[in-house]
């Protein structure tokens, strides 16, 4: 069965919205171990870059997968 471009979108988002959570409170929890203060905004806006490069990382690697996969399917 094909993924089809949206599904594939809609599963890289939900997997980083995920994500995004896990990755602000580990900012809060280490960055102080490493002498790095930043306020909860500064966290978030940190976490959201992230997110979205994240989003488009995951994305292009679906893609370029289901794309290996479509060749490898003999006809």
């Amino acid at each position: 069965m094909k993924q089809s471009r949206l599904m594939s979108l809609v599963e890289s988002v939900a997997n980083v919205i995920v994500g995004y959570g896990v990755a602000v409170v580990t900012q809060i929890l280490i960055f102080p171990i490493f002498g790095l203060h930043t306020t909860l905004a500064q966290n978030l806006k940190m976490g959201a870059v992230f997110t979205i490069v994240s989003i488009a990382r995951s994305f292009a690697l679906r893609r370029l997968f289901e794309a290996i996969r479509m060749r490898t399917i003999p006809e």
